[in-house]
């Protein structure tokens, strides 16, 4: 036997029985609070869970446990049915037969558009108070025309003579058949739709879990709260679980964290529990706009369009969040229309790309268009720009398709670090290394430790920092190779393990690297023009006593003989012993071999035995044994040297 948990929801117009109905269907009353069922109308979210058993014998049987949302009808709570609904499986619009299609059942409808639910059952209620129904259907059937819900079973229903209610689970079973189960990503969010606190236990959250599982003592974040906590207890419909699943009504118990309160930070509605680094939390969103065309029909007031500058509430989730809409390729959208569009919170707030939004005017009164996050991180400065446009074209058009959003994303960034596109794109990443893998074994990208790289770009950037190099070297050819450090600053966009790369194929193209700097092997270093007199004079100087120079700051007092000096030291042709010593290259090899020979045939010696060997002065003999200590070459012992590891 196999069982399924998916979210159904209802949807439709104030008073059309959508509560009595899922308690005629479950047993449960969702109106839970004492003004509800005072007033008679559904004010906040209400939930119950319905089981279906679909199939002929137990072996081929199927349960669909339902988790079932239902969401006030009246325009007052618009807010509230859309925080019911971003997280759903299938709709259950309803609308009465003796009042047939209303207004909030047509905004109900745009809503369910825009958040992209594709799969649901009409309930036609009080049926029973009308004596014909088929032009009543047949009304409400034109009404569906062009909606994505437009090939939905009718299903007429009454809660008073119970008629219907077996047709309405029937109807429900079949389209759950055709429903894909709700996607596992390894990406669990959870949007909080209630958060309160029980006596013993602490903060209790509930909401609809989404994209990937989590389990009791899994360590959690709340964003864009930016809290961390981990989960004591799981409940699924009244029951203690281990592990919740995608398509899961669930309440969480998070002891760590408390229930926000006015000018206290905490966890309500609106934030979201995930696992730490999925995600982002921002303020700017580049998203694509849509304005359904159902604005056009002749039953509602003529639409104003949908001016660029305008403020809005942002729908996402649970949350609500005000922002400034900035439309990208002209100052309006019309009805029917698309665009492209940044949207710039006034809150931060957490998302990842192909999430579906809602935007309402700014004082709730009506919904105004839904969308798509394709940018959930976006820039403020570059983002009219017409690569930018296009960038976004080729994102909004590969959503649905891990390749595609590869390629996408490769096209602009030239690299996918392969952990930041697992949190911020449409697809976690069991989805995305093997479309990695098939752009791989295409010849399309390819693997630079963790990272996915666009081989032209790889060619590029390789090009690139040839051409950084060959500047360099041309630009200060007394400098023994450019900074690797410099050569970093070049490539932002490449992580550290990807850049190391990128040396390293320099080094096998011929680049030779010394410590920090890299240099072209064919390079030579070469004194510039205004200094070749300078150092002229410094070689003259090294070489007429090789084993008595001056003293460094008679050899290089001004600012260009220390700088022509610098330059004889890093081409080699100098050796740096210290503040106040420097020997030319040939002196100071004549030195050594002097010294490691007689120490070879006597062992070890002083300094005052050395001193006749070099037939040169303490000044010069005891920074030059220093520096050979440094190097090994000698090993002091009290007043003696004798030959050292490395000689």
């Amino acid at each position: 036997m196999m069982r399924r948990s998916l979210i159904l929801a209802t949807a439709g117009h104030v008073d059309h029985g959508k509560s009595s109905l899922v308690k005629a269907l479950t047993g449960i009353d969702p109106d839970r609070l004492p003004e509800e069922q005072a007033r008679g109308i559904t004010i906040e979210l209400g939930f119950a869970n319905l089981e279906l058993i679909d199939g002929e014998n137990a072996a081929s049987e199927t349960t669909y446990s339902l988790g079932i949302v239902d969401v006030p009808g009246h325009e007052d709570f618009v807010k509230n049915m859309v925080a019911g609904v971003g997280a759903i499986d299938l709709a259950l619009l309803v609308v009465a037969a003796d009042d047939g299609w209303m207004p909030q059942t047509e905004e109900h409808l745009q809503i369910l558009e825009y958040l992209g639910v594709q799969h649901a059952v009409v309930a036609l209620t009080k049926s029973d108070l009308v004596d014909d129904l088929r032009p009543v259907a047949a009304a409400l059937r034109e009404r569906l025309n062009g909606s994505l819900l437009a090939g939905a079973p009718i299903v007429p229903t009454s809660v008073v003579t119970q008629n219907g209610l077996a047709e309405l689970r029937e109807a429900l079973k079949l389209i759950l058949s055709s429903t894909p189960p709700p996607r596992d990503q390894g990406r669990p969010r959870l949007a909080v739709d209630r958060a309160f606190t029980l006596k013993g236990m602490g903060t209790v959250v509930t909401g609809t879990l989404s994209g990937g599982r989590l389990k009791v003592g899994q360590e959690v974040a709340v964003q864009p709260a930016g809290l961390s906590t981990r989960v004591r207890s799981i409940q699924s419909h009244n029951c203690q679980v281990d592990e919740a699943t995608p398509g899961m009504r669930t309440a969480l118990n998070l002891p760590d964290v408390a229930r926000a309160a006015p000018g206290q930070p905490g966890i309500a509605r609106g934030q979201v529990v995930t696992l730490p680094g999925v995600g982002i939390v921002s303020q700017t969103w580049n998203v694509q706009l849509h304005r359904s065309a159902r604005l056009l029909s002749p039953d509602l007031p003529p639409p104003r369009p949908l001016k660029s500058g305008l403020r809005v509430q942002v729908h996402h989730g649970s949350a609500c969040v005000p922002a400034r809409l900035l439309l990208l390729e002209s100052n309006e959208l019309k009805a029917g229309a698309s665009a492209f569009a940044q949207l710039r919170f006034e809150a931060a707030v957490f998302a990842a790309a192909g999430d579906r939004f809602v935007v309402r005017d700014w004082s709730e009164r009506s919904t105004l268009a839904g969308g798509l996050v394709l940018v959930p991180e976006a820039g403020r400065k570059t983002w009219r720009t017409a690569a930018a446009i296009e960038s976004l074209r080729r994102l909004a058009g590969a959503v649905h398709d891990p390749e595609r959003w590869l390629e996408a994303v490769l096209a602009d960034e030239g690299i996918v670090k392969q952990a930041g596109v697992d949190h911020a794109s449409p697809f976690g990443g069991e989805e995305l290394r093997p479309a990695a893998g098939r752009l791989i074994a295409d010849g399309r990208a390819i693997l630079i430790g963790t990272a996915l790289v666009l081989k032209s770009a790889w060619r590029d950037w390789l090009s690139a920092a040839q051409q950084s190099v060959a500047a360099f070297h041309q630009r200060r050819p007394e400098q023994p190779g450019l900074p690797i450090a410099d050569l970093r600053t070049q490539f932002k966009q490449l992580d550290e393990a990807a850049f190391q790369s990128l040396v390293a194929a320099l080094e096998r193209k011929g680049y030779v690297r010394n410590g920090a700097l890299l240099r072209a092997a064919s390079h030579v270093l070469v004194l510039p023009p205004e200094l070749e007199a300078v150092g002229r004079r410094l070689r003259r100087l090294l070489a007429e006593k090789p084993l008595e120079p001056p003293a460094r700051k008679e050899l290089a007092p001004d600012a260009a003989s220390q700088k022509a000096l610098r330059f004889l030291i890093a081409a080699g042709e100098a050796v740096d012993l210290g503040p106040e010593l420097v020997l030319s290259a040939s002196a100071y090899g004549q030195a050594v071999n002097l010294i490691t020979g007689h120490l070879r045939q006597v062992g070890e010696a002083t300094v005052s035995e050395l001193r006749p060997v070099l037939g040169t002065t303490r000044r010069i003999l005891i920074p030059l044994l220093e520096h050979l200590d440094k190097l090994r070459v000698t090993v002091r012992a009290g007043d003696k040297r004798r030959l050292g590891p490395t000689a």
